[in-house]
């Protein structure tokens, strides 16, 4: 059975064809520019050439196009037909309080879609445009919607409502929800899986760390409790988001700039994080070179990121009475060996040891603790797109 899995955004098309009966991936690509002059798709598929088409994609639909044509191509495709697809599972950032779960896309989903696009104006509209692009040009296949907030509807009432007034809660669905859903269930479920954790002991943090970083507690893979909350600007500090801050600064801002909700909104989504206080970049690597070159600002911003990610494992430990396990992954997790030492020499009261050589793998799936650590440590790379498949798979078989 071939699955296709989207994740689009508003200018862009990521895509994966996979062969679920081995679960590889037969191609993979990218439509960039999407209603954009110099729109370009770049199609690999597996055991080829790369290809790429400048073409104009001046809608998701076009783009969607484009992309069943590569696939079927004589010369560079993987499928003889768009038949042999037989379903399509799609990112969708925020499905509110209505969905819990994956499902297949019927029109009560895509109001629900379009309900929220208030709280992912970035994410949702794009979302529903790769539903209805693929509707249109593969009529008749399912679609399945896996929204990126259904690992955290997991989580008890004392996890997920915020201590204002019960009415707006009801009224407009205001809750923590948390976000990287779908990544925080795909890899706390594989360090039960690979780590061969006990039926006993299956306490998980996992730390996803990128450019968006979020961090979830889980006990047998259900969600205790996730940084992200309302959006996706909660919680640890990121490449451009803030992170938690004292909702007052909102308002000091506009009336000591002049400013707008919106725009210190925009400040704190966009220009804030480790661009914002280190002043060097958004990429943790560039900031991590400016700190060896002795740039205070970047060392003070690499503090304030460890300082807000420790503070959270901690709490999560004491919230869950323990931890078993501890995973990094994302772009940052997965590769920065450095960062996780210094995370994890920080945690030593909890008998964590690290193993230094296993700690020097990037991007594959290890345990880098010692031997005689009492916590395992993890490093698992996140595989959004295998999950979102897995998910349409189980839907749709």
């Amino acid at each position: 059975m071939k699955i296709l899995v989207l994740n689009c955004g508003s200018s862009s098309l990521k895509y994966q064809l996979f062969d679920m009966t081995s679960n590889t991936v037969m191609a993979k690509g990218l439509c960039e520019r999407i209603s954009i002059e110099g729109s370009k798709l770049t199609h690999e598929p597996a055991g080829k050439e790369k290809y790429v088409v400048e073409s104009p994609m001046p809608t998701h639909e076009v783009a969607v196009k484009l992309v069943m044509d590569a696939l079927v191509s004589p010369e560079h495709g993987v499928i003889a037909d768009v038949n042999e697809v037989a379903a399509v599972g799609h990112r969708v950032l925020h499905g509110g309080s209505t969905y819990s779960d994956s499902i297949i896309v019927n029109d009560d989903v895509k109001r629900v879609i379009r309900e929220y696009f208030e709280l992912g104006p970035l994410h949702n509209p794009a979302n529903l445009m790769g539903i209805e692009a693929c509707e249109a040009a593969m009529p008749g296949t399912p679609n399945v919607a896996v929204f990126d907030t259904a690992f955290g509807q997991g989580m008890e009432e004392e996890a997920y409502l915020y201590a204002i007034p019960y009415e707006y809660y009801e009224k407009y669905s205001i809750r923590r929800y948390g976000f990287h859903g779908t990544s925080h269930k795909f890899v706390s479920g594989r360090t039960i899986e690979f780590g061969k954790l006990p039926e006993s002991g299956r306490k998980v943090i996992v730390c996803h760390l990128g450019n968006g970083g979020s961090i979830s507690a889980s006990i047998n893979g259900k969600c205790v409790d996730t940084s992200m909350g309302l959006t996706p600007l909660e919680g640890l500090i990121m490449g451009t988001r803030s992170g938690d801050v004292d909702p007052a600064v909102v308002q000091f801002i506009m009336n000591k700039e002049g400013k707008t909700v919106d725009e210190v909104l925009n400040i704190l989504n966009k220009k804030s994080g480790i661009l914002g206080m280190s002043g060097v970049s958004s990429d943790f690597r560039d900031v991590a070179n400016a700190e060896a070159e002795g740039n205070v600002r970047a060392k003070a911003a690499n503090a304030a990121f460890r300082h807000r990610l420790l503070k959270y494992i901690g709490g999560y430990v004491a919230l869950m009475n323990g931890v078993d396990a501890i995973t990094f992954t994302g772009g940052l997790g997965e590769n920065d060996g450095k960062t996780r030492k210094m995370i994890c020499d920080h945690l030593q009261y909890l008998g964590i040891t690290i193993d230094d050589e296993k700690n020097k793998i990037r991007g594959e799936e290890v345990m880098i603790s010692a031997a005689d650590s009492k916590v395992k440590v993890f490093v698992i790379p996140t595989n959004e797109e295998l999950a979102i498949a897995e998910e349409t798979l189980a839907l749709t078989k």
